[in-house]
């Protein structure tokens, strides 16, 4: 049965791999494609079979290409696992399809699935009215240092997937078959010739255009259109919810544009800039929504009724066309079409493509907007005209509901030390005796609540800052206009990374009053003040630390004008960095139930902001597991996570990919909040058992990371991190500091070195020497420990499914040809064993643990991903590393260099998650 299932999956890899294959054949000859056929033929035999004869023929063949073929191969395996992408994201939506055109059972994960099961508890109705007043629901796009994808390649990508689609939603006639196939050829031939690498490295506002560009594929139209199903749902349900509009409790966030951590390129002016261009973007897509809603309300006053609301609206319009007389809906549109055409042009200083009937007055906000549109909704309600509000005008209301004039608000975020540095520097020149930088963190503190509590500015106009505490204080000021031009809403949250004080957030504090951000005679805070905890010191501090800020009396007023809800950052990819996989993740679980308890006791909300990657060894994997397998009580009804990079694309690019993953947060949200899950209540014994577990884990990779003499030369020499450095693939460096130290180095460019050599170290070292010593210290009862855990406990389960996964995606024989590109052979001779005999143990230890004889065997979607790729990432491995030694060899061809940046790309893509 299985087999059937994935019939049409194999059908689609297999034309569009012939496809390709013709392509290479017609653009550079049939010697240059039997190569390539020769590599892939063998690569299979090896991977399918282990044949030796196969493996030695395809090392050989490899070994001895020239640059020139070396490219073509590069470029054919790594389009190829882009073909793969897509065949694989197609098969799911079909899959999706048939099992709701044949009616099954709703799949978990669903919001079908979930509404049902809330229903069926106790109290679902009420419980769920009450949870929609409050919820918050938020994926948050980040720009990505590792980010290889070219937009121009996802545009030809998206054309191959439409045709896809057609494939799988028509009946095709046979002349229609022949057109739909002369198409794809003509797009895999235009993806071909496409430049795959950037010849320039990004800004960050070509990184902001790219973000945007999912709001036109999937955000705009796929968000409104998930409120709806969700509201036909609930009224399905139960008449209660027949006539209720949800609050918009999902949007999406952005860093992109804000983030100034280790970026001096996000300046002011850039954030003006990207707040532009994202108002830009919804007032098109509003002002073209409402021009083909004015082509569809043609009602007539001869055959309806209108409220006196929308004849009042409708003789507001300056349309004074004798052919619209009648038709007061169109008035009333074309009425609001010029107002938003006034307000776009007082905005922005821009004229829409269409320009309107007249003249009219701006509006002053986005609410005015929605108060003209609900006029229009409820006049068409009142007068026998409900089913026509359900289509477009039903969209575009909840579209400017949820994306406002600003369209994604921005998160600001910036490291603790630059706060301190500029408050230090202001504090100085107001007073020259006082040393900001010498105090401790209670002096600190006792002057920082001073200062915020007086309404008297601290900076002087008249004085001269350096060009750090200009630009930080020239972006608050930014963020302070910001509001007041789009809304509240454009710029609501202030990060601070690093955070590991109370003194942290109120150097936040007095900057954002230096702004106009933090009023004290009215003890108002205009935006949230977000700590982010995320080294594995950090986190054990983050409860104690917010204990004390709550208790300040200055700070709990503040608060108390943000509802009395504090956000807090969790950091996913420094603290793995920091403490390994297992340590990380246990600590994050520990501040989470902490934390938990802290806002309990000061009666203060809890959302949590969970900074996970799209590597599992940055906190990445289904989010759907990890939102449920968070402790009791750390969700609340509110979540935010960020969605970093490759994610975004794997995601968000396809509509209907990317609704479903935004059902699946909702869902897993809704879940996480109101069932009683008993798995989120551990045994004592499942919690002292994990405490031994970490602190087993954290010695192993703390020594291996940061105790090994020269581990950090391994490091550089066995990955591409030093040629990741020369991709153009993102505005900000891959280390915080001009160093080349571990601990300065940023997590994401880490993690993705580690994962192009395939050793994915950071999503599972530490784990096989950890449970080792357990067992050795448990002999009778440890195993049946472990056991129990993985059944019982959705913390543990999620965190060796997700281990399992990195596990079966890494290959200790491709790791073993990186670390030849060590010199030092006995700096080589004397980590590597180590390397991959914790992998080994890991594995035996992670089987014995689940009770399975091989990986991924409970994961056939995974399993069967990794049968369809892995075959064409084995060769980009073994030509990378040619090229690497060739490369820093001093080869200067400019071949061998661009063939590294093209393989890292190809493995990349192969690997999906690997950032």
């Amino acid at each position: 049965m299985a087999d059937d299932k994935d019939q049409s999956l194999r059908e689609d890899i297999r034309r569009l791999g012939r496809i390709l294959g013709d392509t290479v054949r017609h653009q550079h000859g049939e010697e240059v494609f039997s190569l390539i056929e020769t590599v892939r033929q063998n690569s299979i035999r090896f991977r399918r079979d282990a044949d030796v004869a196969a493996r030695a023929e395809l090392e050989n063949t490899l070994d001895t290409l020239t640059n020139d073929q070396t490219t073509h191969l590069i470029r054919a395996f790594s389009y190829f696992s882009h073909l793969v992408n897509l065949a694989e994201d197609q098969h799911h939506i079909r899959r999706t399809r048939a099992h709701l055109i044949a009616g099954s059972a709703p799949r978990r994960g669903s919001l079908a699935h979930t509404i049902e099961t809330l229903f069926a508890s106790e109290n679902g109705a009420e419980n769920l009215n009450t949870f929609f007043q409050t919820a918050e629901v938020s994926p948050v796009l980040t720009a990505h240092p590792t980010e290889v994808q070219r937009k121009s390649i996802l545009n030809c990508q998206m054309v191959i997937t439409r045709l896809l689609d057609e494939r799988d939603r028509m009946q095709l006639t046979p002349e229609e078959s022949r057109a739909n196939e002369d198409a794809l050829q003509r797009a895999v031939l235009t993806l071909w010739q496409t430049r795959m690498l950037r010849m320039s490295k990004l800004s960050v506002l070509d990184e902001v255009e790219n973000g945007l560009s999912f709001y036109d594929y999937t955000f705009l139209r796929e968000l409104p259109h998930l409120y709806a199903g969700l509201e036909d749902l609930l009224a399905s349900k139960d008449q209660r919810f027949e006539k209720t509009e949800l609050p918009s409790f999902m949007r999406l966030g952005s860093w992109i544009g804000g983030d100034r951590d280790g970026n001096p390129f996000v300046t002011a002016s850039v954030l003006e800039k990207t707040l532009t261009m994202q108002s830009t973007r919804a007032f098109k897509f509003y002002l073209e929504e409402l021009h083909t809603l004015g082509s569809q309300l043609s009602m007539a006053t001869l055959l309806v009724k209108v409220s006196p609301e929308l004849v009042a609206l409708s003789e507001r319009s300056p349309d004074h066309s004798p052919h619209r007389a009648d038709e007061p809906y169109r008035l009333a549109v074309s009425g609001v079409y010029a107002r938003l055409a006034s307000t776009f042009k007082n905005l922005l200083g821009l004229d829409p493509v269409i320009a309107p009937c007249g003249i009219a007055d701006a509006y002053a906000n986005a609410e005015e907007l929605v108060a003209d549109l609900d006029i229009i909704h409820q006049s068409l309600s009142d007068n026998g005209s409900i089913g026509i509000t359900r289509g477009r005008l039903r969209h575009l209301r909840r579209a400017v509901r949820v994306f406002g004039f600003y369209l994604a608000p921005i998160d600001l975020r910036q490291n603790s030390d630059v706060h301190e540095r500029v408050v230090a520097e202001l504090l100085q020149a107001a007073n020259p005796s006082l040393k900001y930088l010498d105090l401790n963190e209670d002096q600190r503190i006792e002057v920082l609540i001073a200062e915020i509590s007086s309404s008297r500015p601290l900076a002087s106009p008249y004085l001269t800052y350096s060009d750090e505490t200009q630009s930080e204080l020239a972006i608050y000021r930014a963020a302070c206009t910001a509001q007041q031009r789009y809304g509240k809403g454009a710029v609501p949250n202030c990060i601070i990374s690093k955070t590991d004080g109370v003194s942290d957030m109120l150097e936040l504090a007095l900057l954002l009053k230096e702004s106009g951000l933090l009023h004290p005679a009215e003890a108002r805070l205009d935006v949230n003040i977000i700590p982010l905890f995320e080294t594995i010191g950090d986190l054990q501090n983050s409860a104690p630390a917010m204990d004390r800020l709550f208790g300040i009396p200055a700070y709990a007023r503040l608060l108390a004008s943000r509802n009395n809800a504090q956000e807090v950052m969790l950091g996913y990819s420094d603290s793995n960095k920091d403490g390994g996989f297992l340590t990380s993740g246990w600590e994050l679980y520990k501040a989470e139930i902490d934390l938990v308890e802290i806002f309990a006791k000061h009666q203060v909300r809890l959302r949590l902001f969970h900074g996970r990657g799209g590597s599992v060894g940055r906190g990445g994997g289904p989010s759907y597991q990890a939102i449920l397998a968070q402790p009791a009580g750390a969700v609340q009804g509110q979540i935010r996570l960020t969605e970093q990079g490759e994610v975004i694309t794997a995601k968000y690019a396809n509509p209907e990919v990317g609704r479903r993953n935004l059902e699946v947060l909702a869902a897993a949200t809704m879940e996480a909040s109101l069932l009683a899950h008993t798995e989120l209540a551990p045994r004592p014994e499942f919690l002292k058992t994990m405490e031994a577990l970490s602190e087993n884990a954290f010695k192993a990779y703390r020594n291996m990371v940061y105790e090994t003499d020269g581990f950090e030369q391994y490091f550089w020499e066995s990955t591409v991190i030093s040629e990741i450095a020369g991709l153009n693939i993102g505005s900000r460096p891959a280390s915080r500091k001009k160093s080349t130290a571990i601990e300065d180095l940023r997590a994401i460019p880490w993690v993705f070195s580690w994962s192009q050599c395939r050793l994915m170290l950071p999503g599972w070292f530490g784990f096989g020497s950890a449970v080792k010593q357990y067992l050795d210290a448990n002999p009778q009862h440890g195993l049946p420990t472990l056991q129990a855990m993985f059944k019982d406990w959705s913390f543990f389960s999620t965190v060796l499914s997700n281990m399992e996964m990195v596990l079966a995606k890494s290959d200790i024989g491709i790791a073993s040809r990186y670390a030849q590109l060590v010199k030092d052979e006995e700096l080589r001779n004397r980590i590597f064993p180590r390397l991959e005999a914790e992998h080994a143990l890991t594995i035996a230890v992670l089987k014995q643990i689940s009770g399975r004889d091989d990986l991924l065997s409970d994961n056939p979607l995974l399993k069967r991903s990794i049968v369809n790729r892995f075959p064409y990432l084995s060769p980009l491995n073994h030509v990378q590393v040619e090229l690497l030694k060739r490369y820093r060899q001093g080869d200067e061809d400019e071949r061998v260099r661009r063939g590294i940046h093209l393989s890292i790309n190809g493995i990349a893509a192969g690997l999906r998650n690997s950032g």
